[in-house]
C-alpha cells in the first residue's frame, strides 16, 4: 500500500470510520485535498477492499482496511514517543517526522521500538497507542469547551494539528496536567486555566475545542 493510500485510511479512522460512515467532505478537509480527488481515491480503496464506500453517504473501514490503518497509527505514535523522549523533538516536530517514519518502518522494527520504549500507553499528544492486535482502551473524554468556570479536570489529549501544537507548546501546555477553569470570555472568547494551582494559561476558544479532558 502506498503512503498516500495509508493517509486516506488513517484520516477515515480518525474521523470514526471504524464504526460509522464518514462523509467525503471531512476527509477532504483533513487531508487538504479537493473533493473530486477524494472521491477518486475512495473508489480505488473500495475496489481494493480497504473500505466500503457508499456514494453520497460515506466510507467505513473494512477489516482489511482497519488492520492496515492500525499498523500505521501504531507506528506513528510510537515514533512520536521515541522522538520526544530520546531526541528532544518538540510536539509539532515529532508529529511531522513520525508521519514520514510511519510509512517506512517494517513491523519488526515497530515491535522492537515498542519494547524499547517499555510499551507506552499513549503518544506525547495523549492519543492511545493501539496494541499489535488493534485493541485499545479509549477513555471517556470531553472537549475543554464543555467545562464551566470552576470545573477541575486534567488534560488528556490534544488534536494533532501542526498549527495547534505550535500554538500550545510555548504556553507551557502539557498532557497530564491538572487544571481549573478560571474564566471564559463571552462570544467564544479566550478560556483561562489555572494549571496545578500555580499559574494561568489563556487559550483561544477554537484551540480549547481541540483539547480533550476528563469529564468534570
Amino acid at each position: 500500500m502506498t503512503a498516500n493510500k495509508e493517509d486516506y485510511i488513517k484520516a477515515i479512522y480518525k474521523l470514526g470510520g471504524e464504526r460509522e460512515l464518514v462523509p467525503n467532505k471531512p476527509i477532504a478537509e483533513q487531508l487538504g485535498i479537493a473533493a473530486p480527488s477524494v472521491t477518486e481515491m475512495l473508489t480505488r480503496l473500495a475496489r481494493e477492499g480497504f473500505i466500503a464506500y457508499t456514494p453520497y453517504k460515506g466510507s467505513i473501514l473494512t477489516d482489511k482496511g482497519l488492520a492496515s490503518c492500525i499498523r500505521v497509527v501504531r507506528s506513528h505514535r510510537l515514533w512520536e514517543v521515541f522522538l520526544m523522549r530520546h531526541l528532544g523533538y518538540s510536539w509539532s516536530e515529532a508529529h511531522e517526522d513520525a508521519h514520514l517514519l510511519e510509512h517506512t518502518a517494517p513491523p519488526r522494527l515497530v515491535e522492537r521500538l515498542d519494547r524499547f520504549l517499555n510499551f507506552p500507553a499513549c503518544c506525547p499528544h495523549g492519543s492511545v497507542i493501539p496494541s499489535a492486535d488493534g485493541s485499545a482502551d479509549l477513555p471517556e473524554l470531553v472537549p475543554l469547551t464543555a467545562l464551566a468556570v470552576g470545573d477541575t479536570s486534567c488534560i488528556r489529549r490534544v488534536t494533532e494539528e501542526a498549527e495547534l501544537l505550535d500554538y500550545l507548546e510555548p504556553l507551557g501546555f502539557a498532557v497530564g496536567e491538572a487544571f481549573t477553569v478560571k474564566s471564559r470570555a463571552l462570544y467564544e472568547g479566550p478560556v483561562t486555566l489555572t494549571v496545578k494551582d500555580a499559574y494561568d494559561i489563556s487559550i483561544s476558544y477554537k484551540a480549547a475545542g481541540k483539547i480533550f479532558v476528563d469529564p468534570a
